[in-house]
């Protein structure tokens, strides 16, 4: 179902990066990806915002829908402001009234990242009704969800660019390196040496929480990838049964219709 048949404006606020994005005629339509920086004045939302639309040929009256995922509390006003601004509409911000109100068990509303719902929303709508998403953020998630009991629980490790990002800030002479995975264990070169710690240890260390995960609970859940790195360990896709980079949008998107139907029933 799509809302009135006018576009869908969805904007998933994350540490690392606020992505835009355009559900409309049944299909992402555009995306816009820009860094997350501290608080900026409203002006400078609705600046971006005007140019985003316009890049993409949308008027911004022709936004009648709009959603907000944030793990970043301080830029939500400011960027709830610019949408209203700049379309004339209210954008629904997910808070923890949104999730406890949801047609699925989220545990701890005011705690649980905004984003991992999303991810478990999408997951268990798209493709099982037992499902492990692995989300490779600012932070790598794994969220355990099923149908008839909701989210399980969550595990949580450094995400791949923020180890690599503390080895390259804490240390005088480990330089930024290429995401690639080494064809050798053993590096030859400092580039080398830190792309085998860091990227094939993260192999391991997914094969592991996965593993254990499914020890947990059972061998029947499948496993989703997600996020804007998840398609770099090439190692991992004997474990992946999908991968699917729109995941978190989709679960926003989601949420935001189940929100809209529950209010249009209330009349």
């Amino acid at each position: 179902m799509q809302a009135d048949n006018h576009p869908i404006l969805v904007i998933d606020i994350g540490n690392s990066n606020i992505v835009i994005a355009l559900y409309q005629n049944g299909v992402w339509s555009n995306t816009f990806a820009y860094e997350t920086k501290a608080i900026q004045p409203d002006f400078y939302y609705e600046h971006a915002l005007r140019n985003i639309l316009l890049e993409w040929n949308m008027h911004p009256f022709d936004i009648r829908h709009c959603v907000i995922s944030s793990v970043v509390p301080d830029i939500n006003e400011g960027i709830v402001h610019a949408v209203h601004h700049v379309t004339g509409i209210y954008a629904l911000l997910i808070n923890p009234e949104v999730l406890k109100n949801l047609n699925l068990y989220v545990p701890l509303p005011y705690e649980i990242g905004s984003d991992l719902v999303a991810n478990a929303y999408a997951a268990i709508h798209q493709y099982h009704d037992k499902c492990i998403v692995v989300d490779f953020g600012t932070a790598l998630t794994f969220t355990a969800v099923e149908k008839s009991q909701g989210i399980l629980g969550v595990t949580i490790a450094p995400g791949i660019k923020t180890a690599l990002y503390a080895l390259f800030t804490k240390t005088a002479q480990l330089p930024i390196v290429p995401m690639e995975v080494p064809g050798n264990i053993l590096g030859h070169d400092t580039v080398s040496a830190i792309q085998a710690g860091v990227l094939c240890g993260y192999v391991g260390l997914i094969k592991e929480i996965v593993a254990r995960i499914k020890s947990q609970l059972s061998d029947d859940y499948q496993v989703i990838a997600t996020g804007g790195l998840s398609t770099i360990l090439q190692p991992l896709d004997e474990i992946f049964d999908h991968k699917n980079r729109m995941l978190t949008l989709e679960g926003i998107r989601l949420i935001y219709l189940y929100q809209l139907k529950q209010k249009n029933d209330a009349y």
